[in-house]
């Protein structure tokens, strides 16, 4: 699923881990136009987290299956978005886990991963949990800059910043 990119120096290549959020759609955008700007990268993570709770392991394994197919179709869908939208071809992850420690792993792994964008909900509209982490007690871990970018800017908003 991942084509590995050769780091150039100065290239940034931009983290986005991606769900079906809007704030999602907006930090993806960001980082397809810092990219495009730069001639950047962008690699895209799915996380897939475990069920709470499962009866049977064949039940489990089903969902697993499945939610692993549900994942990288969600991606391919998204990598072709950031085609059309700024001319890039993601590198794209699925992993399996809690996502900040994934996220912080695939970092860890991966060097050439410069910056990381996430998208924060505005007030009372999504779960900002992810970006609560990232920014709190796991900054700590984080080592490289965390762009957080509120998810209800427009196409016109995003591309005055870059």
């Amino acid at each position: 699923m991942k084509e590995k990119p050769i780091h150039i120096p100065g290239r940034i290549t931009y983290l986005v881990c991606v769900d079906d959020s809007n704030e999602c759609r907006v930090a993806i955008r960001l980082a397809a136009l810092r990219a495009h700007h730069t001639g950047g990268q962008i690699v895209l993570l799915y996380v897939i987290e475990p069920a709470a709770f499962q009866h049977w392991a064949a039940v489990g394994e089903r969902m697993a299956k499945e939610g692993r197919v549900d994942a990288e179709n969600r991606l391919q869908a998204l990598a072709a978005e950031v085609h059309d939208y700024a001319g890039i071809t993601p590198v794209l992850f699925v992993k399996e886990g809690s996502k900040a420690e994934e996220i912080l792993r695939l970092i860890d792994e991966e060097p050439y991963i410069s910056a990381m964008v996430l998208g924060c909900a505005p007030e009372g509209k999504g779960d900002n949990e992810l970006v609560r982490q990232l920014s709190s007690e796991l900054t700590k871990r984080l080592s490289i800059p965390l762009i957080i970018v509120p998810g209800n800017l427009s196409d016109q908003e995003l591309r005055d910043l870059t």
